[in-house]
């Protein structure tokens, strides 16, 4: 059993150490992760012409034994890299993470965490994606060292173990996604697990975005962008961010992207323009 181990965080992040040296049992496990911060990436594997990633070696100390790589680009591409045969042959799993934020709701959109082990699973290998959320901590106001410095990576990674161990007891007939949210704090904490409904919403929602002027550059002024981050969301009872809020971990299985059967006056109103434009039947 091959095992690549990456996340969205870095090859210097603490969640991805504990979780590759967590997993190291179960097999051939290397790691291949962004050589910087990609959070927010998706499955996005960037440009592939002109200027190319940059695939380095890296010792890391607390990996001892473990083969370590880094790539300039998104953790997408860094499966991408290694299902082409990068770094030997082509791996059976994917392990991403361990993220520190739970990635819930609209966020399964968005996140690196998980991206790579949709991609994974594109190129033929299930996945596991793993994330410790904030049990309720608001992010605003702390800086990244303070959020981080709470984290009980620990207690994710003895959940993901168990995950692992029922995964190969009955392996799946074909590639899934599995998304694991687990509530931060010790593992006697965790108040049980269920099956995660994916929320229509994150537990809290940008709700404005308002330009401010800075400093000018050779492109003329400058922008940034300050948001409101908003209160905190009312959860559906089920779902995946109301398990971690309330003190249980989540496990999704995130699906294949599937064909939607075209329905409703908009699809009439687009065919018919589309056929008057293209001369279809003619």
């Amino acid at each position: 059993m091959r095992i690549l181990v990456t996340n969205d965080d870095g090859i210097d992040s603490v969640g991805l150490h504990v979780l590759a040296n967590a997993v190291k049992h179960f097999g051939d496990v290397t790691v291949v992760a962004p050589l910087f911060e990609c959070s927010g990436a998706g499955a996005s594997i960037g440009t592939l012409t002109g200027n190319y990633p940059v695939v380095h070696r890296h010792d890391v100390p607390a990996l001892d034994g473990l083969d370590c790589w880094s790539v300039s680009g998104p953790p997408a591409l860094c499966v991408m890299y290694a299902q082409l045969g990068a770094f030997g042959k082509p791996f059976d799993l994917i392990v991403s993470g361990i993220n520190p934020g739970q990635n819930v709701g609209w966020s399964v959109y968005h996140s690196g965490t998980i991206g790579a082990a949709l991609t994974g699973r594109n190129r033929g290998a299930s996945g596991l994606a793993v994330s410790l959320g904030f049990n309720g901590k608001e992010l605003e106001g702390q800086t990244w060292p303070e959020i981080v410095s709470g984290m009980k990576w620990d207690t994710a990674a003895a959940i993901a173990v168990e995950v692992l161990e029922g995964f190969f007891e009955e392996p799946p007939v074909k590639p899934v996604v599995m998304n694991l949210n687990v509530p931060n704090g010790p593992l006697d904490a965790v108040e049980g697990w269920d099956v995660g409904v994916v929320g229509s919403e994150p537990p809290r929602r940008l709700t404005k975005g308002t330009l401010v002027e800075g400093d000018t550059d050779e492109h003329g002024q400058i922008y940034h962008l300050e948001m409101d981050w908003g209160s905190g969301r009312t959860l559906i009872d089920g779902t995946d961010g109301w398990l971690v809020a309330n003190k249980k971990a989540s496990l999704s299985w995130l699906g294949d992207l599937t064909n939607d059967t075209p329905n409703g006056p908009h699809h009439d109103a687009i065919a018919a323009r589309l056929t008057t434009l293209l001369h279809q039947g003619v």
